[in-house]
């Protein structure tokens, strides 16, 4: 069976770039590390990471439009909550979210620690890992994610905790919501779509599209406090929802 010419063309252009983002990390990974190490400051990071995404989705040709970027704001800390529905969104949000850099953070699965390099680079930036089935590294991490957010730094979590197969939004897990609330963080729901359509579950090629990313105005989570966080949580979850019915940007 041959495959369609569309998809041979997106599978070579995958091929390629995921072998120029690979030898971009390799090479420039360690260099920016120890520049960051020496200067004790992650700026470089956030800058060669920016390089890093324009390259690969250049090279698949993904292209992304924002709406509602005056709610990124860099200025107090921020609760960004994100839907998930492919591996592409972490490097589409991190470029639209680079007004927040380099005080941005983000609450990651504790299995991408297995990656070389990216793990290093990660715990120089200040990101948080969390292992989900294993409560008392989960409180610490949470813990450490809250203290991160009263020292004025933002994060970006994605509360469904996985890739969601329909594109609609499964229900959230409340770690997020909490540290929020303890670091005393605005929340700002984030929606992506077209990613799920550019790099299906289980498949490795990526297919040129336009992702619409849609950032709604900030929750503040002071007004619901701990004992409400149900609440602050359907609240962020309503407003997501929301911006997914809105479609595509035109």
């Amino acid at each position: 069976m041959r495959l369609p010419w569309s998809t041979v063309v997106a599978a070579a252009r995958s091929l390629a770039a995921y072998v120029i983002v690979s030898l971009y990390v390799l090479v420039t990974a360690p260099v920016g590390m120890a520049i960051a190490l020496v200067a004790r400051h992650p700026g470089v990071l956030y800058r060669l990471g920016r390089h890093g995404v324009r390259i690969g989705l250049a090279a698949v040709g993904i292209r992304y439009r924002v709406a509602g970027a005056e709610h990124v704001r860099g200025d107090r800390p921020t609760v960004y909550c994100v839907n998930h529905t492919s591996n592409l969104e972490p490097p589409i949000v991190y470029m639209a979210l680079r007004a927040v850099h380099p005080r941005l953070r983000i609450l990651y699965k504790a299995e991408l620690r297995r990656l070389p390099l990216l793990p290093v680079a990660f715990g120089v930036a200040g990101f948080v890992p969390i292992e989900r089935r294993n409560r008392e590294q989960s409180r610490a991490a949470i813990d450490a994610a809250a203290a991160a957010l009263r020292g004025g730094f933002s994060f970006l979590v994605f509360p469904e905790g996985t890739r969601s197969r329909s594109g609609e939004l499964l229900p959230f897990k409340k770690g997020g919501f909490v540290m929020a609330i303890r670091g005393d963080a605005a929340v700002v729901p984030l929606t992506i779509l077209g990613a799920g359509e550019a790099m299906r579950r289980g498949s490795p090629i990526i297919r040129p599209v336009t992702v619409s990313v849609r950032i709604g105005p900030p929750i503040e989570s002071r007004r619901f406090g701990f004992a409400r966080r149900d609440e602050l949580i359907e609240a962020t979850r309503s407003a997501m929802a929301g911006l997914l019915a809105a479609g595509p940007i035109p």
